[in-house]
This record gives structure tokens, C-alpha cells and sequence, in this order.
């Protein structure tokens, strides 16, 4: 199997391609072919050695993956050789194959493209947790996103919208205005050209906004929460801009808001039969036409740095891919 590696921390370059012997299957396991992988911000961070978890090296990042089962452990049962699969996986996903707890396993829909698997799953995971289980949410409040054309941006977008949100996006550019409307934002801000906070009240006629959606942190947080309404809820998503921000807690007191951590990775390990409830109605909705990935870039497995570079460049709108096989 041929699979990239991170043999010291460091960023994408560092960052090896080799070849290595398969890893034998383990009870409950089974080994997946992979056809295309997800590139997601938190691959550049566990490299670094700046992510939560920090896996033994030599590793392959890689969260997520799209392939056929190519062979099963022992004791695995509702899954045949030949499947089509998504894996979702902490790490080892920039390789050819991969070897998945059952557990971790996701039929793919009959219409959905390996590309679209591997491009699921951390994303929309991610945004639905965050509005289903975080924010309280009611139809027909509005919800601002910060960088909205990204990966797991869009996807708040496009989820919020679907659940009856009206969605603000907040984008850097006018042509990510455009992909953000196809996804079903309705307002905008570019904040390159206008205030956050000043253009969120004039949209909400002075009001704010009831959810702020923010994966970036720095200074898009700090003017995010100055547009919070009363009773408004402040998801912290992650940290995209590189510096974690700070929030005065009179800012709190005067809107009486609240500021509500969005830890996907380890709720889906501490819930993981309402995680996979989650994954039923996405899969669902994406059968049905009703969510469709935006990948916007795709690299062969050998690229993978300048995978992660578009990533962390931000050329990127929604999802960056690599082809596997």
C-alpha cells in the first residue's frame, strides 16, 4: 500500500510518500480500499502536532474516506466484500487502503460518488451537531456563519438554510458571495470591504443575530460577538485563522448570550448511536437531492501538501479531495 507520512511534526511538505506492507485486520474490523480522501483543516494541525490528539509516528493524516471493503474481521456482520463505503477515521486516511472499526463505517448512498463520501463526513458531522445539538435552534432565526464558503462553512450554510435558518454568510470575496447563495444564504457580508458588526446590524434592523456559527476565531470572532442579539447563541467551532480568541465577559452579561463549545470529534465518541442518527438523516437528505458537497479542488494522493496548502491559503471554497485510486 502506498500511503503519505508524517515521520516528524511538521508542516505539509514534511509530509512523505512510501510504501508499506498491509496492516493485518483486528477483530472487528475491516479493511477499506480507498478511492478518495478529505482534506480538512485539522489534517494540518495533527501533523504539527497541534491537534487534540497526537497518534504515534509514523501516521497518515487523513479523517475521512470514501472506497470499497475489501476484506472483513472477524466478527464483522452487515457489511460484504465489495461495498461502498465512507470511513471515518482519526487518521490514515491519505493512503490506499485503510483499516476501519466497523463502528466507524458508513454505507454510501447509491448515488453518492467516492468523491462526495470522503468530502462528508467531518463537514457536515460537524455543522449539523452544532445546529441540532448546540444551538437551540428556531425556524426562522437567523444564523450568522464566518467563513462561510469553507468546508465546514458551506455546510452550516446549506444545513441552516434546510432547516428554515436565514442564513447571513460571511465570505471574504464576491465570488464567494455567489457560492454561498447557491447554498442557501440569503445576506451577506464581505468583511474585506465593510465592518461585520455594522453591516449584521443593518441587515437584522438593529437586532443582531440569534446564532453565530464561527470555525475561524480571531478577529471574525471578536466581531461577531458584537452583533449577537439578546438571548444569542455563540458556537466555537474552531480556530482557522490561526489565533484563539478572548471574549470580555461583559460582552456575555450585556446580551445575556451564550458561548457554546462544538467538540465534534469527541461527541461522536461519547454519543455514538446519536452521532450515527445524525449520519442517517444526512445520508438521507443527500439521497434525496437535498445536500450536495461543493469540492472545489482535487489532488492526486502524491499532492497532498499542496492539498493542504490550498486549504490553508484559502483558495479553496467547500471541500479540497485527493484521488486515491
Amino acid at each position: 500500500m502506498r500511503a503519505m507520512l508524517s515521520e516528524t511534526p511538521g508542516g505539509p511538505e514534511s509530509l512523505k510518500l512510501v510504501e508499506l506492507p498491509s496492516q493485518p485486520l483486528g477483530k472487528g474490523q475491516v479493511r477499506v480500499a480507498v478511492r478518495a480522501a478529505g482534506v480538512n483543516f485539522p489534517d494540518t494541525l495533527i501533523i504539527a502536532d497541534k491537534y487534540q490528539f497526537k497518534p504515534p509516528r509514523p501516521f497518515a493524516p487523513g479523517h475521512e474516506i470514501g472506497g470499497d471493503v475489501t476484506e472483513l474481521g472477524e466478527g464483522v456482520t452487515g457489511y460484504t466484500v465489495g461495498d461502498r463505503v465512507i470511513g471515518m477515521i482519526g487518521h490514515g486516511g491519505y493512503a490506499s487502503e485503510a483499516v476501519v472499526d466497523q463502528r466507524d463505517l458508513l454505507k454510501m448512498p447509491a448515488n453518492m460518488s467516492y468523491e462526495d463520501g470522503a468530502a462528508f463526513t467531518m463537514t457536515y458531522g460537524t455543522s449539523y451537531y452544532a445546529l441540532k445539538q448546540r444551538s437551540s435552534y428556531k425556524p426562522g432565526e437567523t444564523l450568522l456563519v464566518t467563513g462561510a464558503s469553507g468546508g465546514v462553512g458551506l455546510t452550516a450554510v446549506e444545513l441552516g438554510a434546510l432547516m428554515g435558518l436565514k442564513v447571513i454568510a460571511a465570505v471574504g470575496s464576491d465570488e464567494k458571495m455567489e457560492i454561498c447563495r447557491k447554498y442557501g444564504a440569503t445576506l451577506f457580508v464581505n468583511y474585506n470591504k465593510e465592518k461585520m458588526r455594522d453591516k449584521v446590524k443593518e441587515l437584522t434592523a438593529g437586532n443582531g443575530v440569534d446564532i453565530v456559527y464561527d470555525a475561524v476565531g480571531g478577529d471574525a470572532f471578536d466581531e461577531s460577538v458584537r452583533c449577537i442579539a439578546w438571548y444569542g447563541r455563540i458556537l466555537v467551532v474552531g480556530f482557522a485563522a490561526g489565533r484563539i480568541p478572548s471574549l470580555p465577559a461583559n460582552l456575555a452579561l450585556l446580551k445575556s448570550c451564550d458561548v457554546r463549545g462544538v467538540f465534534y470529534g469527541a461527541w461522536r465518541g461519547r454519543e455514538p448511536a446519536e452521532a450515527r442518527q445524525n449520519f442517517e438523516e444526512l445520508l438521507a437528505w443527500y439521497g434525496e437531492g437535498r445536500l450536495k458537497p461543493h469540492v472545489s479542488m482535487r489532488f492526486p494522493l502524491e499532492k497532498s501538501a499542496e492539498a493542504m496548502n490550498a486549504l490553508l491559503s484559502r483558495k479553496a471554497t467547500g471541500k479540497v479531495v485527493l484521488i486515491v485510486a
